[in-house]
C-alpha cells in the first residue's frame, strides 16, 4: 500500500476526531505593548532553558498533512532521545503503520513500512518528501512542536497572544500557528496541544494529546 492511499484508507476526517481547527489564528489578538512584549520574551526564554534541559521527550496525538491538496490523517507518535528521533504514524482502521527514525545531527533518516521496502537517506526532509510528495520540515518540527524557535532557522517573525504564549512563529518560510496550548503543571510550563504549520502548497497539524518530558 502506498503511503498516499494508507493515510486515506479508512481514516475519519481530523474535525471529525478532535483535531479540527477553526483555521489559522491570523485575526486573534497578539501583544503589542513593548512592555508586555518584553515580559512574554522573557517567559519564553525561560521555557526554552527548561525545555532545552530535558533532552528526552514524547508526545502522542493526530496528525493531519496535506500536500498540493494529496495527504491525509492519522494517530502520531513522536519519540526524541538527544538527537535522536523516532515518529510513528498509524491508521487504527486499516491496521497500517509507517515510522520514520533518523539523528537531528546527522540529518540522516530512515522510512519504515513503505510499499517497496525500506528506505534510508543522509537527508530524512528529502527522503520523506521523495517517498511520499509531503513538504515536513521535520528538524525544525521538533522544536516547533513544543513552542520553541528553531535556533538554526532566521525568525522573521514571533508574535505573542494576550495570554503570554507564543501565537505566531514564522522561520524557513513556514507560518506556525499556536491555536491552543495545554495549561503548566508544576514545575512544567504550558505545552501547546493544537499547531497548524503552514507554507505555500503545504500544511501540517498536529494535535497533541499527551507530553512525557524526562527530567
Amino acid at each position: 500500500m502506498t503511503m498516499h492511499r494508507f493515510l486515506a484508507a479508512g481514516l475519519l476526517a481530523l474535525s471529525m476526531a478532535g483535531c479540527a481547527t477553526r483555521g489559522p489564528a491570523s485575526d486573534a489578538p497578539v501583544l503589542t505593548d513593548p512592555a508586555a512584549v518584553a515580559s512574554a520574551r522573557t517567559a519564553q526564554a525561560g521555557r526554552q532553558t527548561w525545555l532545552d534541559a530535558r533532552t528526552d521527550w514524547t508526545f502522542a496525538g493526530r496528525v493531519a498533512v496535506n500536500a498540493n491538496g494529496k495527504g491525509g490523517s492519522g494517530r502520531i507518535d513522536w519519540k526524541q532521545t538527544e538527537t535522536a528521533y523516532e515518529v510513528a504514524l498509524s491508521a487504527p482502521v486499516t491496521r497500517q503503520s509507517w515510522r520514520l527514525s533518523g539523528d537531528l545531527g546527522s540529518g540522516a533518516g530512515r522510512l519504515e513500512g513503505l510499499e517497496g521496502g525500506t528506505r534510508e537517506g543522509a537527508d530524512a526532509e528529502r527522503l520523506l518528501g521523495e517517498a511520499t510528495g509531503w513538504s515536513i520540515p521535520v528538524a525544525s518540527l521538533a522544536r516547533w512542536a513544543r513552542g520553541l524557535e528553531d535556533p538554526v532557522a532566521a525568525t522573521e517573525l514571533a508574535e505573542y497572544g494576550l495570554d503570554g504564549h507564543l501565537r505566531t512563529l514564522r522561520q524557513r518560510g513556514w507560518r506556525v500557528d499556536y491555536l491552543e496550548w495545554i495549561p503548566a503543571e508544576g514545575a512544567q510550563p504550558a505545552m501547546p496541544r493544537r499547531i497548524e504549520a503552514r507554507r505555500e502548497g503545504a500544511t501540517v497539524k498536529l494535535a497533541i494529546d499527551q507530553w512525557q518530558l524526562e527530567p
